[in-house]
């Protein structure tokens, strides 16, 4: 994962850096969609001179350069997905738990129902969903 990383940055004209390095391992290690918070306590371990600072604008740029997404939940916490692939998110309300969900059935449904119904003055360029609700067994 890692060499992809570096050849993505490369191919946007950003250095490859051991912070830029550091923190999207981070995002990918912990594997649920980490808050800020979540990267900069992980980071915080084997790289205690990365700043607080560092840690946001290296996101902020990751997702301004479309190596990161960007995943809201609904209690308006930002959460980073490294899963660039298109997918949906499952959300347990409760826990704040994210999953991602893959169903090409379901893409093929949505995107056939936005030919047919399309919206007037608007042109979908990208669908994700967020399906809330509750896992069966609830643990983070």
């Amino acid at each position: 994962m890692t060499t992809f990383f570096r050849e993505k940055l490369q191919e946007r004209g950003l250095k490859v850096t051991p912070q830029r390095v550091a923190i999207y391992e981070a995002i990918v290690k912990l594997n649920n969609h980490p808050t800020a918070e979540n990267v900069i306590e992980y980071i915080k371990v084997n790289h205690p001179n990365i700043s607080v600072g560092t840690v946001y604008k290296v996101l902020d740029s990751l997702v301004e350069n479309e190596l990161l997404k960007k995943v809201k939940t609904e209690k308006d916490i930002m959460r980073y997905d490294a899963v660039l692939s298109n997918h949906h998110h499952l959300y347990c309300a409760e826990t704040d738990r994210i999953e991602d969900y893959e169903d090409e059935k379901l893409n093929k449904l949505i995107n056939e129902y936005f030919i047919k119904n399309k919206i007037k003055n608007f042109n979908v360029t990208d669908i994700k969903l967020q399906i809330t609700g509750k896992f069966k067994n609830n643990k983070k």
